[in-house]
């Protein structure tokens, strides 16, 4: 009979219910909430749904030693978990991305360029927030890169200058993400005149497959040459559209905006969903790393749209921009684009800028990338 009472109690401290912490509780909460919102609301599924799902599974209360955990080594999750530690999925999300995405817009229109370097500044801006706040200069700069909007960048990024604070950085960069529509609408109504979010833009020029051809090419040389440290995100970038505008190279460029992108994207989820565990997410310092998030994100629209009015202090009746398409410098492609269109729709139901906000939206995709690799450039 002592030892079946033995048995039952070792049984019992083997389980999550002996184990258990309002830590894990709250962390598990969290990710039914992520769950959730990308069920029911539509808010980035893709992400949010493994994120969510990584949280329980990474909260489950264990007893120590059992080799289960993201964090104990030889695991099967501390394996899966190397590709974002060792900065292995990043580029091959840019490969996805870069077959993914058309880049005329931006190439029929070169000058939106500078809106997607304006709304760079929210990396920066939240770099010296950091600062501010008692953080390294390393962690300071992988914080940072959440103004970029782009969750793969932020996880290459902190996965080189601050492993310890990865888990709060891509989770605060993919909330984001998915907010764009809710942060992002306000601060464009606030920025614009009623008159100014009317403007219509010029039709952009039709752009020949061989500017398309050539266009990655030769952008990868530049930007190489600018920031050779930002080399393993652009390389792949422009490889991935290379493969989509040769037209030789059908086969690889839907295997990898298709299969390749689906499958680094749900293990990108569930691995750093599962990071957060309650003992190392629920700090001080995450909440403070939400917090500047949020802020560089607020930067990064703000920029931009108030550039999009700068320049058009220099541009003549007729070649004016819409400073609405201001807010998609930032590299959430094509959800910011869809916020320039909606909220021009609202203004002027004839006014369509979804074409026109492709071009720093894309460019925004390369600045971020540009960015991260001048951050790691002089702090890693």
């Amino acid at each position: 009979m002592e030892n079946i009472i033995e048995s039952l109690q070792q049984f019992w401290q083997f389980t999550g219910f002996a184990n258990c912490t309002w830590q894990h509780l709250a962390m598990i909460g969290i990710g039914l909430v992520f769950i959730t919102l990308g069920i029911v609301k539509h808010w980035e599924p893709l992400l949010l749904v493994p994120i969510g799902f990584g949280m329980i599974v990474g909260n489950i209360p264990l007893f120590p030693g059992l080799q289960v955990s993201i964090y104990e080594q030889n695991s099967v999750l501390n394996i899966l978990y190397q590709g974002v530690r060792q900065g292995w999925y990043p580029p091959l999300i840019f490969l996805g991305i870069g077959a993914m995405t058309d880049f005329s817009a931006l190439i029929s229109q070169p000058r939106l360029i500078l809106i997607g370097a304006a709304a760079q500044c929210g990396i920066f801006g939240a770099y010296l927030l950091a600062l501010a706040f008692g953080f390294t200069p390393s962690e300071a700069g992988a914080i940072g890169i959440i103004g970029g909007a782009d969750g793969p960048t932020a996880i290459f990024l902190s996965g080189r200058l601050a492993p310890d604070l990865m888990g709060a950085i891509a989770v605060s960069a993919y909330s984001y993400m998915a907010l764009v529509p809710v942060i992002q609408k306000p601060i464009m109504l606030l920025l614009t005149t009623k008159k100014e979010r009317m403007i219509r833009m010029e039709r952009p020029r039709t752009v020949s497959q061989k500017e398309k051809i050539i266009f990655p090419i030769i952008g990868f040389i530049c930007t190489a040459f600018i920031v050779p440290s930002g080399l393993p995100l652009l390389g792949m970038l422009f490889f991935g559209n290379l493969l989509k505008e040769s037209g030789v190279t059908r086969r690889l460029a839907e295997t990898a905006r298709g299969p390749l992108i689906d499958v680094v994207t749900t293990l990108i989820g569930l691995t750093v969903g599962a990071s957060t565990q309650a003992d190392v997410f629920l700090t001080g310092n995450s909440i403070k790393i939400f917090g500047l998030g949020l802020l560089s994100f607020v930067i990064a629209t703000t920029c931009g749209v108030l550039f999009v009015k700068f320049m058009n202090l220099f541009c003549k009746e007729g070649h004016k921009i819409n400073p609405l398409i201001g807010n998609a410098g930032v590299s959430a492609v094509p959800d910011s684009a869809r916020v320039s269109e909606v909220v021009g729709l609202e203004t002027d139901p004839g006014n369509h800028l979804l074409m026109h906000a492709m071009a720093p939206n894309v460019a925004g995709v390369i600045g971020s990338a540009v960015a991260a690799g001048i951050l790691l450039g002089f702090l890693g």
